[in-house]
């Protein structure tokens, strides 16, 4: 299970991977234990039945449910436990990738964690932003529930979570977030974030966007740039062609954020997600994360 098919990393990286969530998922479980006992620990560490599947096990165990979206008693059945043993590791080590961040290149101990990271590594490197939208299609909420109908979106027309997607011009993905349901508008989503103070804070960081984002290239016009506005209909040739020439200039400055976003989607669960919609978010930062790393280091 350990193959590169099987977990989407090499073994190599996987070796690292597990080295560096080793210290975080043992102090969540000495933090756990202490906190069910109600005091410290009488006995050695180490001491008492050991885990019917091992660390090692349980990061490989997460990263197949992630790469392909099996089910977790088919894991099981693999590995000879129970389900709740693998669910349960899923929910341990899920978050453990998750935080990790995204990786950058040229910088081995730098991750990317939020929005502002984001923009103060562009303002130190000098990195122009390309910033787009994708929606990963979820599961329908009850009938009848609260909020039903934020999920629909009118762009896909189908139930859906929206996240924004920031990248360099390599195509590299830099960040993932600002999770909102699928009705809410691009630009919307992301302003929830506080993108506009933060082009105030760096005037010197600049972005490409698509006609979703008209309203902040409106706002920020030194900042952002968007898709030219269509003519109209009475429009004369030449300024017909003259647009067409602009959008196909805008278009081939921003198109790396698309191939940006289209790595995480070889990922089974970001092209229709199955599993509960809270979990969505983990699920989609810790592939987005798993990712980075590989782009970082192209």
């Amino acid at each position: 299970m350990s193959h590169r098919i099987c977990t989407g990393i090499s073994r190599r990286r996987l070796g690292k991977l597990i080295e560096e969530l080793a210290p975080s998922w043992l102090a969540q479980q000495e933090s756990r234990l202490r906190e069910r006992r109600g005091r410290d620990r009488m006995r050695a560490e180490g001491a008492g039945p050991g885990h019917d599947l091992p660390f090692a096990d349980r990061v490989i165990v997460t990263l197949v449910i992630l790469r392909f979206q099996l089910p977790h008693a088919a894991l099981a059945a693999f590995y000879g436990v129970h389900r709740s043993t693998i669910t349960r590791a899923v929910g341990e080590i899920r978050p453990l990738l998750a935080g990790r961040g995204f990786a950058v290149p040229g910088g081995p101990g730098l991750r990317l964690t939020t929005l502002a990271d984001v923009f103060a590594y562009a303002a130190a490197e000098g990195v122009k932003l390309r910033i787009d939208g994708t929606e990963v299609q979820v599961r329908r909420p009850a009938a009848n529930r609260p909020g039903r109908r934020a999920f629909v979106s009118g762009k896909k027309k189908q139930h859906t979570i929206k996240a924004t997607a920031i990248g360099d011009g390599q195509g590299r993905l830099l960040w993932l977030g600002a999770f909102r349901p699928g009705r809410m508008h691009d630009v919307t989503a992301v302003r929830a974030e506080g993108i506009e103070d933060l082009l105030q804070a760096h005037p010197e960081v600049s972005a490409e966007v698509d006609t979703g984002y008209q309203g902040l290239a409106r706002d920020f016009p030194a900042q952002v740039s968007a898709p030219p506005k269509k003519p109209g209909k009475n429009a004369l040739p030449e300024e017909t062609a003259r647009w067409e020439q602009h959008r196909h200039q805008q278009s081939s400055q921003r198109i790396c954020i698309e191939h940006a976003i289209a790595e995480p989607k070889q990922w089974r669960p970001l092209q229709r997600y199955l599993g509960r919609r809270e979990h969505f978010q983990e699920t989609a930062l810790a592939i987005a994360g798993l990712v980075s790393d590989r782009a970082a280091a192209r």
